[in-house]
């Protein structure tokens, strides 16, 4: 569990589970003395994976950024923007 934010009115924690490429974001809120719970999951999907779900699909790999000022793509970038092709039409 990483704690990402702690303040007086909002808690914010994300749970990992690296086996199966999930986590869950879990916020907790105090608001007019009344506490509030919310959590949402994700699925994460590694570069590596992509590529070879779009190369399965029939796309090639056109350009890979690490943000929309294109910055590069390195293997500590925390996001991703990938453009594909579709090859032959």
């Amino acid at each position: 569990m990483l704690a990402f934010d702690r303040s007086k009115t909002h808690w914010g924690i994300d749970e990992f589970d690296v086996v199966n490429q999930t986590f869950s974001s879990h916020h907790i809120w105090l608001r007019d003395g009344i506490c509030q719970r919310f959590s949402v999951p994700f699925r994460y999907a590694w570069p590596a994976e992509l590529d070879l779900m779009a190369r399965l699909a029939g796309l090639t790999l056109k350009e890979r950024w690490s943000g929309w000022k294109r910055e590069p793509f390195t293997q500590t970038s925390d996001k991703h923007i990938f453009v594909w092709q579709k090859v032959g039409g």
